[in-house]
């Protein structure tokens, strides 16, 4: 490990301000969520059931979108995008106490699909801002800082809902995120350096698009579906346990685990491959499963997993920027988000449906196979375009 790097990668421009800037605007996004299910469950008296088809909604709204904004970034610049996205944010927000159910499930499909994509951006921005031999670092820096918003957002939603009404909690958010893209307007970070600028040319999707790079995209869905999978299942395991209430104590250890992994990832020399991350990610998932019988064992048992999370994030994020062009960075930006919202939505149903028809330990298995799996398929693809080359 050399510590220096991390020095040297916070002492360039603007990189610093950038970050922090990126962590801001990414907690009102992650707060989203949590927020809009409160609303319906309290505000609204529905179930959980209709309050999660609000999330499906926004979720493919997201995942549609993400690409699309991206596309708009690269070819319209990111102001353009953000004065789209912040009008239509605030639009949302500010009204979405005061619509029924039924325009809220439609506006929150809609809304998603030009959301501000605060997590694209802050990868593409600071791809632009480093040095490639750097951008590992920083993109390891870029995957802790999700992890922290990840920690700050959700319970802040619980927070202004509990504490005020769910009402005052939308309206919050809403302002945060037109804060934010306000803030990213006037600060406007470069998404491609000098020396990209200077190519405007905007290759076919086919020609970028290739065996690699959808790999790349697949290894991301796939460590989503294991890590959104194995929350469902921790919070089964201590639903059967008679524990939940240690729910929020062991989602801040696989937290701290996984900032732990994404330090000592940007810190390494010779890191290991997106692939085998993915493979160890999904291979150390599956012993969890035996491990659901205490809260201090399954505490422990967490640990190896989540120290593979920020790292393959960030590992993936970086061949991305190696396999792509500058020009269409945004779009296949958007898509690794894409690739990222589709595992979430199906890594927690997976786990769900397999802990319903057995035991919470097996779900930690499957969604761990499941992740073994996908790693496999992505050797495949990686395989295939050696042999086309070859040919």
């Amino acid at each position: 490990m050399n510590i220096a790097r991390y020095l040297s990668v916070l002492r360039l421009p603007r990189v610093r301000p950038v970050m922090v800037l990126m962590l801001l605007a990414r907690i009102p996004t992650t707060a989203a969520g949590m927020t809009l299910t409160l609303h319906v469950v309290l505000s609204l008296d529905k179930g959980y059931g209709a309050a999660g088809l609000v999330g499906t909604a926004g979720t493919i709204g997201i995942a549609l979108g993400a690409p699309l904004m991206g596309r708009l970034t690269d070819r319209r610049g990111l102001r353009a995008m953000l004065v789209l996205s912040t009008i239509t944010e605030g639009l949302f927000w500010f009204s979405a106490p005061v619509l029924p159910y039924p325009v809220l499930l439609v506006t929150s499909l809609l809304s998603g699909l030009v959301t501000i994509p605060t997590m694209s951006i802050g990868r593409q921005v600071l791809t632009a801002l480093v040095p490639v031999d750097q951008r590992r670092t920083a993109l390891a820096v870029d995957s802790m800082a999700v992890e922290v918003a990840y920690m700050a957002g959700p319970a802040l939603g619980v927070l202004l809902t509990t504490r005020a009404t769910s009402q005052v909690a939308l309206w919050s958010v809403g302002a945060a995120m037109v804060a934010s893209g306000i803030a990213l307007y006037v600060v406007n970070p470069p998404i491609r350096n000098e020396e990209e600028n200077a190519v405007v040319e905007r290759p076919a999707r086919r020609e970028w698009l290739t065996p690699p790079v959808l790999g790349v995209l697949l290894t991301s869905a796939g460590a989503i579906i294991v890590l959104a999978g194995m929350e469902v299942a921790l919070v089964a395991a201590l639903q059967e346990q008679g524990r939940v209430e240690w729910t929020g104590v062991l989602v801040i250890v696989m937290c701290a685990a996984s900032l732990v992994g994404g330090f000592v990832y940007g810190a390494v020399s010779r890191p290991p491959s997106p692939r085998m991350l993915m493979t160890a990610l999904g291979a150390l998932a599956i012993p969890v499963g035996l491990s659901t019988g205490s809260v201090w064992v399954l505490a422990l048992a967490l640990v190896p997993a989540n120290l593979m999370a920020a790292p393959v994030i960030a590992s993936t994020g970086e061949v991305i920027t190696r396999l792509t062009p500058a020009s269409v960075r945004g779009e296949a930006m958007g898509l690794q988000g894409s690739a990222f919202t589709l595992g979430a939505a199906a890594g927690a149903p997976l786990a769900g449906f397999v802990i319903d028809h057995s035991s919470a330990g097996w779900g930690f298995v499957v969604v761990g196979a499941v992740g073994v799996s996908i790693a496999g398929i992505g050797v495949l693809l990686d395989r295939r375009a050696a042999n086309l080359v070859e040919v």
